[in-house]
C-alpha cells in the first residue's frame, strides 16, 4: 500500500515538474519574441538633419530606424533607406526618459533656425517609456544648444566619421569607436559640462512596470490550455 502511494506521489512530482517546465519555456519564448532591434519605419514629410561629418540632411521620405542587434549595443542606432539596402548612419545615444509611453512611434526634435530642417532629436518606440536620444558631433551640439538654449550632448568632431561608416556588426571598428568615445554636453553658452550634471538617468523599472509590447491573449490562451492538460493528467494519475 505504501509502495503504491509513494509511486502515486513520484507520478505527480514528475506531471508537476513537467509542466512548470513548460510553462517557464513559453515565458522564455514569449520574451525573445518581442524585437530586439525595435525597428520602426518612419515617415518624413519634409527634410530632416540627422548626425553626420557635416549637415546630413535626409529628403522627405520614408526610412528604417532600428538598434543594431546585440545585448551590448542597445544605445547605437542605424538608420536606412526604406528597402534598407543602404546606410545613412549608425548613431550613439544616450537614454531619453517619458513618463507616459504611447502606442506610436514618436519621433523629437530640436529647435532650429527658420527655415533650416528639423534636427532629429530622440527616438521612442512604442509601449517603452525610454528612448534613444542622439548624440551629434560637437560643432553641431554647440549650434543646436545655442538656438534651443538647452545643454546638448556630443562627441569629438574627431569621431563623427564613424557616424555614416556603412557598418553591419557590433564588432566593426567604427561601432567600437562610437561605444568607446566619452560623452560630454555642451551649454548653450558654448561651456562643456559633464553629462551627468545634465541628462537624467531613467528610473529603475520593476517587473509591474515594464513597457508592454506584444498582446497578452496568445500567451494566457496557452496558460490555460497548460492548465486544462495539467488537470487532466493529476486527475488520471490519482484515479489509478
Amino acid at each position: 500500500m505504501f509502495a503504491r502511494n509513494l509511486s502515486k506521489l513520484l507520478s505527480r512530482a514528475l506531471v508537476f515538474g513537467f509542466s512548470v517546465t513548460v510553462l517557464c519555456t513559453i515565458f522564455s519564448n514569449a520574451a525573445s519574441a518581442q524585437p530586439r532591434n525595435k525597428k520602426t519605419s518612419v515617415t518624413f514629410s519634409g527634410p530632416v538633419e540627422i548626425p553626420g561629418v557635416s549637415a546630413q540632411v535626409l529628403p522627405a521620405g520614408t526610412y528604417v530606424f532600428r538598434l543594431l542587434d546585440s545585448m551590448s549595443d542597445r544605445n547605437i542606432v542605424q538608420i536606412f533607406n526604406k528597402d534598407q539596402s543602404h546606410i545613412y548612419a549608425t548613431i550613439l545615444a544616450i537614454p531619453n526618459y517619458r513618463l507616459k509611453a504611447t502606442d506610436k512611434t514618436v519621433m523629437t526634435f530640436a529647435e532650429r533656425a527658420a527655415g533650416e530642417p528639423q534636427a532629429i532629436r530622440a527616438w521612442f518606440y512604442p509601449g517603452d517609456n525610454w528612448g534613444q536620444e542622439f548624440v551629434y558631433p560637437k560643432s553641431k551640439a554647440v549650434e543646436l544648444a545655442k538656438i534651443a538654449k538647452l545643454p546638448v550632448p556630443y562627441i569629438p568632431d574627431a569621431v563623427a566619421p564613424n557616424i555614416v561608416a556603412p557598418v553591419r556588426t557590433a564588432s566593426e571598428p567604427p561601432v567600437i569607436a562610437l561605444k568607446e568615445v566619452p560623452i560630454m554636453a555642451v551649454r548653450p553658452s558654448g561651456e562643456d559640462v559633464a553629462i551627468a550634471e545634465v541628462v537624467e538617468s531613467p528610473p529603475m523599472q520593476t517587473a509591474a512596470h515594464l513597457p508592454k509590447t506584444a498582446s497578452d491573449l496568445p500567451l494566457m490562451a496557452m496558460i490555460g490550455l497548460l492548465c486544462l492538460g495539467l488537470g487532466i493528467s493529476l486527475r488520471a494519475v490519482c484515479a489509478r
